[in-house]
């Protein structure tokens, strides 16, 4: 089971990157109905890196899925649900990034009585791109990664020191997806990033703890015998 730790500690790292790689500035911008139409490579190397996201995401719970199901077989299947879930919640996002495009090219050749019009639209599409990213993903994942905590803490395949970090961390994750739905907190804000950074120090540390020690060998073979 080696070899499965460091490929599934790999694939955290992946995502990671994946998913710094794939912010698009230009989308995110306030002037963004001038800025995206000048940033296509932009545009489209974000949405790249979002859909490389899918295979990480259900990827990882896949690489699990043959040893979590050894402990409980139902959870483990809930645990790569959630993750198909996520996975179908970021291809909407990527669905919406071309939309930027087709906007913000024709707001440069519109009229200017034609504003309001285009900032309702981009508003929507903003608002539809947040949910999907940052409220379905980070939903979906986070209740997956309950489960696979939980089987984690109840195991001891990794120490319950990590496994509790990783509960608390998606809980306080999906207490920023609930406070952004309910327009309480903004995407990228002092707020939303004090909530989820447990989360990301907490996945950098199983990463590389997965890489260098792997799972709790005497726990697995408990669980063979």
């Amino acid at each position: 089971m080696r070899k499965t730790a460091i490929i599934a500690g790999t694939l955290i790292i992946s995502g990671m990157v994946a998913g710094m790689l794939s912010i698009v500035p230009s989308v995110e911008s306030p002037g963004y109905l001038t800025e995206v139409s000048g940033n296509q490579n932009q545009v489209l190397f974000g949405a790249f890196f979002q859909f490389m996201l899918v295979p990480i995401y259900i990827g990882f719970a896949l690489v699990l899925y043959r040893i979590l199901k050894k402990y409980d077989e139902s959870l483990a299947i809930g645990f790569v649900s959630f993750r198909i879930i996520a996975g179908i919640f970021q291809l909407i996002g990527i669905i919406i990034l071309p939309l930027f495009l087709l906007l913000s090219q024709e707001f440069l050749v519109s009229t200017s009585t034609d504003l309001s019009y285009f900032q309702t639209v981009g508003g929507l599409l903003k608002s539809g791109r947040d949910l999907a990213n940052h409220v379905g993903v980070m939903l979906a994942t986070g209740l997956g990664n309950l489960i696979l905590y939980y089987i984690f803490y109840k195991t001891k395949l990794i120490p319950r020191w990590l496994a509790s970090w990783g509960l608390i961390g998606n809980i306080l994750a999906m207490l920023a997806s609930f406070l952004i739905l309910f327009r309480l907190i903004d995407v990228i804000t002092p707020h939303f990033i004090v909530l989820t950074i447990p989360l990301v120090l907490q996945e950098i540390v199983l990463a590389i703890w997965l890489i260098v020690k792997g799972f709790n060998s005497s726990e697995i073979d408990c669980s063979t015998n």
